[in-house]
């Protein structure tokens, strides 16, 4: 009788102690992702374009469309604030969510359009339009 108390007792401890190491290991695995999740996201926000080259960008591809009296209607920075512009580009879609913004820009170009948008928009320290 004692040998099987004692049996059952090795049993439920070596069972403990497998349960714990897979609850170590699944919180470790836990923790890594989302330390690396964090970093690419906070590097992915902490990036940002150049006012300059959106500005280009800007001029040469949205204002062909978006000017005044054009199929687009007039669009510059003061159209919208900056949390409108940054939905905007979240959203990631163009004429009325119908197409994807990146049909007309790569993805480096509207980070950067993207940044000269936010950075004059109407309620921003800057604000300004695309200018002729």
């Amino acid at each position: 009788m004692l040998r099987s108390e004692f049996r059952n007792i090795e049993i439920n401890m070596k069972t403990r102690r497998y349960n714990m190491q897979r609850f170590l290991n699944v919180a470790l695995i836990a923790v890594a992702l989302i330390f690396v999740f964090g970093l690419f996201t906070s590097a992915r926000a902490g990036q940002k374009g150049s006012e300059t080259k959106g500005r280009h960008f800007f001029r040469e591809t949205c204002r062909q469309c978006h000017t005044k009296g054009a199929a687009g209607g007039e669009v510059n920075p003061l159209n919208k604030t900056m949390a409108q512009w940054r939905d905007y580009f979240a959203k990631g879609t163009h004429n009325h969510g119908k197409e994807p913004l990146t049909k007309y820009l790569p993805a480096d170009q509207l980070l950067d359009a993207s940044t000269f948008l936010i950075q004059h928009a109407a309620d921003s320290p800057q604000p300004e339009t695309c200018g002729k």
